[in-house]
């Protein structure tokens, strides 16, 4: 089909080169660019000619309304690859204002008025010229007479002067000193004349936390590395770093009980992370999509573990380690091969994702909660870090499965998150880290503000229920770890505790987790969800 022949040849064109920007907007609201590596066997193909020596052939999914995706499958030399998403480009729709929409409608009617009564003395012309007159006169010069005439029914000066007046509060938007950042030198800028009159109408304000209510630039405070906490001495401020306790090097290089740990614990965060190192003279520059990731990395290259260097199949830092796959969802694990020639899978994630996959013998749970929940009450971002170590029997065999699932044309992300569940198993826990993301100036007075204007408050955040209750700083209700049963319960109870006050402002913040949500949202309780959430003022929903 045209069609599938033409996302066919630009499933082609992104595999070519070694890195390529990505757009993951269809998934998290995100329009920056992600960088996604290009297979190693079209990686060297960056030239016109060699792409015209490429044959083979690719297996399309069937036509489907999901315009911004793409399934296939890259045959090679009798080889199956799996492709990338296309690059999903959107038109803007037109923002129009209520109050131009009630003009325009008022306008239409008036104007079909304006007709109906240009017929109705057209006609009546006719007749009086015929009957009175007695001579033939045709109507069409007289409807245009009476157009005329009646014109001053449609006031196009209100048109006129609303645009002038909208323009000119728009002018005083981009002029407003309290939206003025002066680090930049940049002031509030109105894209339109209509946006006065629509954020006099705004009720609700859904909003993510990181990088709108944040300044989305971490900085790597505090860590746990064997039950131990390190990072509560002063610190020594460096670039996306605020982490120098010097225990930590202490315990490594003195032959600490945990030096082992340590070890492991740096080398995951110099290995798995999708960051691109960029060489400057001597500097390393460290390009990263995600903020996060690219502070860790900064954070443990100030403790003397450096990464230099990244390849398709390796990346260096003290040594030399083999990726051999990199596994990005809600949590992030990659299988590397050392210099010494073992597998071992390494992966960090949120707490609830990591502490589920723990092998039995794994040490420290208990303490590295205890941190977790120390760093979650000063509003840090934490990650888990745990690492298996593999065969080489089980790691084919998984490969086998793992090569299969990407080829796949039907429900391939399914497919691929079913052999991820195989292999992320039996993690030895190693610790955890602590990042900082400072809010942005006067975030706190700026909802309090919108508090007061009415406007409730919907935040969406990956944070731990600590610091999700601290943002919420008022009276709160509380549904977190629940099952389906016990949902609809508590989310019973809580209406019937709000009485007729139900679907009425109340001073209250709901704070839901992830997984109470998904069962909130069920059919036969999500009336019930949406009724308790409305009589709130704050609604959070945590990790």
């Amino acid at each position: 089909m045209p069609l599938n022949n033409l996302l066919a040849k630009e499933a082609i064109l992104m595999e070519i080169g070694k890195y390529l920007d990505f757009t993951t907007s269809n998934l998290d609201g995100e329009t920056n660019l992600k960088i996604r590596q290009a297979l190693s066997e079209t990686a060297e193909m960056q030239t016109e000619k060699q792409l015209s020596s490429l044959s083979g052939k690719i297996e399309c999914e069937g036509p489907n309304r999901h315009f911004n995706t793409f399934v296939g499958t890259l045959y090679l030399n009798d080889k199956r690859y799996r492709l990338s998403h296309l690059k999903h480009f959107f038109k803007m729709e037109n923002k129009i204002s209520n109050v131009e929409k009630v003009t325009n409608v008022q306008i239409l009617v008036l104007f079909l008025l304006l007709l109906a009564m240009s017929l109705v003395s057209c006609v009546g012309a006719i007749l009086w010229n015929e009957w009175v007159v007695r001579r033939y006169h045709f109507g069409g010069f007289d409807l245009l007479v009476f157009i005329i005439l009646y014109h001053n029914l449609i006031p196009i000066s209100l048109l006129v002067t609303l645009e002038i007046v909208k323009y000119i509060q728009a002018m005083f938007i981009n002029w407003d000193e309290d939206m003025h950042y002066r680090g930049n030198d940049v002031y509030a800028m109105a894209r339109t004349s209509n946006l006065n009159e629509e954020l006099g109408q705004v009720k609700y304000l859904f909003s993510d936390k990181t990088g709108t209510l944040t300044c989305n630039i971490m900085t790597f405070k505090k860590c746990t590395i064997a039950g131990i906490i390190y990072g509560l001495s002063p610190s020594i401020i460096t670039e996306s770093c605020e982490f120098n306790d010097p225990r930590l090097l202490y315990n490594f290089e003195s032959g600490h009980p945990t030096k082992d740990y340590i070890k492991e614990f740096l080398t995951l965060l110099c290995v798995c992370h999708t960051v691109v190192p960029e060489r400057d003279g001597n500097n390393i520059i460290y390009q990263a999509s995600s903020p996060d990731e690219a502070a860790l990395v900064k954070g443990v290259k100030n403790l003397g573990f450096v990464f230099t260097a990244r390849t398709p199949t390796s990346v260096t830092i003290e040594v030399v380690s083999s990726v051999l796959c990199t596994c990005n969802r809600k949590r992030m694990s990659v299988i590397v091969r050392t210099p010494t020639g073992n597998l071992r899978l390494y992966c960090k994630g949120a707490d609830t994702v990591i502490y589920e996959r723990l092998s039995e013998d794994s040490h420290f749970m208990k303490e590295t909660l205890t941190h977790l929940e120390y760093f979650a009450k000063d509003g840090l971002r934490t990650l888990c870090v745990a690492y298996a170590d593999l065969s080489e029997e089980e790691y084919q065999q998984w490969l086998i499965q793992y090569k299969k699932a990407s080829t796949v044309i039907q429900d391939r992300m399914q497919s691929l998150e079913e052999c991820y569940e195989n292999i992320e198993k039996k993690f030895l826990l190693l610790g955890a880290t602590a990042i900082e993301d400072r809010l942005q100036a006067r975030v706190p007075e700026t909802i309090t503000t919108l508090l007061k204007a009415n406007i409730r408050i919907w935040v969406l955040t990956g944070d731990k229920q600590e610091t999700a209750i601290n943002i919420g700083n008022r009276s709160n209700k509380v549904l977190e770890n629940l099952d389906g049963q016990a949902t609809q319960l508590a989310i019973t109870r809580h209406c019937e505790a709000l009485g007729t006050q139900l679907s009425k402002e109340n001073d209250l913040a709901l704070i839901i987790d992830g997984e109470t949500l998904k069962y909130a949202l069920h059919s036969e309780i999500k009336r019930s969800f949406l009724n308790l959430a409305l009589s709130c003022r704050a609604v959070l929903c945590c990790r």
